[in-house]
């Protein structure tokens, strides 16, 4: 058994390998066996959750551990077992910190490249913690060119954090918002990474017609639920249980439009919602990839 640790994966991981990774992932996905994730919560909103995964044509299988302690830096952080499917055998026990952060970023910016108008201006990102930052470098690794208005949700010194490396490495122009929905107002991409939302992120008028949605993390977008044309997903078992999920207006999963099964944007004034969370499915991929690369 070889153990990979964090130090090891980020020297392997690049945005861009991260958006062909999960390309990859997502092709793979009606081929292997991928079960709900277990989540146990415990105390001060802590918790831990098993996500297992077998991939036959990668020859392997594994399961990611995600545990949540508040007091701990980081509060979200994982390892994870990879197993070869033809015997069993272990092969890594692997730290999954930056798996999970660049596979989460790659899974939204593949959302916004398969289902935003393809003439959107803008794109307006909340929530620039690691999960955030991850997905603006994944945009990058795909836009970098594009003349861009990035609309960014002031909090406390993260848009100053991250600005000198967009400055640096794309043609984007940087905005900050002061709210919610003065940022909402402004993009054709709405990027959501923030982990908690009290109440909604904006009333339904605020968002543009044609406009994309990507809720990273869930929170802050029931109004949307019921009045967006579309509603996508990396799984369905992510959103059955969602309150107004048999009243969406159409659903369909992401991995479906990427595979040419059901047509994603069908017209550049749908306002569609994209529910991207991730799947053990992706990490696996990842582990494997980085097995090869780092163990052989």
């Amino acid at each position: 058994m070889k153990i990979i640790t964090n130090e090891q994966v980020e020297a392997q991981l690049s945005y861009a390998k991260a958006v062909t990774w999960v390309k990859e992932s997502f092709s793979l996905k009606k081929k292997s066996k991928l079960p709900h994730k277990i989540s146990i919560p415990f105390e001060e909103l802590n918790f831990m959750n098993t996500m297992p995964c077998m991939v036959p044509s990668l020859n392997v299988f594994g399961a990611k551990i995600v545990t949540r302690y508040s007091n701990r830096v980081p509060s979200v952080d994982g390892e994870l077992l990879l197993y070869r499917y033809s015997d069993g055998e272990l092969l890594s026990l692997m730290d999954a910190y930056h798996i999970t952060t660049f596979r989460t970023g790659a899974v939204a910016a593949v959302a916004v490249e398969t289902l935003a108008k393809s003439d959107f201006e803008s794109i307006g990102v909340m929530g620039l913690g690691s999960t955030g930052v991850a997905t603006i470098k994944c945009l990058a690794a795909i836009y970098s060119e594009r003349k861009i208005t990035l609309n960014l949700l002031k909090y406390k010194d993260h848009v100053e954090r991250i600005e000198g490396w967009i400055r640096d490495n794309t043609c984007w122009n940087i905005v900050v918002s002061e709210t919610p929905e003065e940022m909402v107002r402004a993009s054709d991409v709405v990027i959501s990474c923030i982990t908690y939302a009290g109440d909604l992120i904006a009333p339904v008028e605020a968002y543009r017609p044609g406009c994309l949605v990507v809720p990273v993390h869930t929170r802050g977008f029931q109004n949307c639920d019921l009045t967006f044309d579309r509603v996508f997903a990396d799984d369905t078992s992510h959103v059955d249980g969602f309150k107004y999920f048999n009243r969406f207006k159409s659903f369909a999963e992401l991995p479906d439009v990427l595979d040419g099964t059901v047509q994603g944007r069908q017209n550049d004034e749908e306002q569609i919602l994209s529910y991207n969370i991730g799947l053990a499915l992706h990490d696996i991929v990842f582990a494997h990839h980085l097995y090869e690369l780092i163990a052989k």
